[in-house]
């Protein structure tokens, strides 16, 4: 992991760190606190990169429950974002994007993209088996990444730990946050 920005990116040097306030949502039919090492690893970067960790919660893969618990978050004023683990894959029980998407009232199609350049560094073509995807719900970013621990190291480290940082130039999605119910 570096503490270094991705190419095309840069801290700056006058601006000051605003903390996010982080929910965790793992899903998955086999993990629970104990064993959920994913989940684990979110909310330990979360908290050691300066942010709040606001929940943290387990549900199965199970459309209704995952939609359940990120609504519960989104109408929550003391969450900024969701990270989601696990149910991004190709097979039957993995409807993580088809339980988010329609919560979404924008996606965040470039996630998509970045998440499969950074997922194929890491595991080449095995990135198409991936279905990580993003949105913006009310007002709250949701991020859906795969339930490996690999998977949640890129994508927080390289991706959602920069966007998620008020320092980063030339953008960054905190920055945005007093905008995004502008109607």
């Amino acid at each position: 992991m570096s503490d270094n920005p991705p190419q095309g990116g840069r801290l700056s040097d006058t601006a000051s760190f605003t903390p996010v306030r982080i929910a965790i949502l793992t899903i998955s039919d086999t993990r629970d606190e104990e064993s959920d090492t994913s989940g684990r690893l979110l909310a330990e970067r979360v908290v050691r990169d300066g942010h709040m960790l606001g929940a943290r919660a387990w549900v199965k893969d199970n459309p209704p429950s995952i939609r359940s618990a990120l609504q519960a978050w989104v109408a929550d004023a003391n969450i900024d974002a969701i990270v989601t683990t696990g149910g991004t894959g190709l097979t039957g029980r993995d409807v993580t994007p088809e339980a988010a998407r329609p919560l979404f009232d924008k996606e965040i199609e470039g996630f998509q993209t970045v998440w499969h350049m950074v997922s194929y560094q890491s595991v080449g073509l095995s990135t198409l088996q991936s279905r990580a995807c993003a949105g913006l719900a009310n007002g709250t970013f949701i991020f859906c990444l795969p339930g490996s621990n690999g998977a949640c190291k890129d994508g927080w480290d390289k991706i959602i730990r920069w966007q998620l940082d008020s320092r980063h130039l030339p953008c960054n999605m905190v920055e945005l946050m007093p905008r995004l119910m502008e109607r």
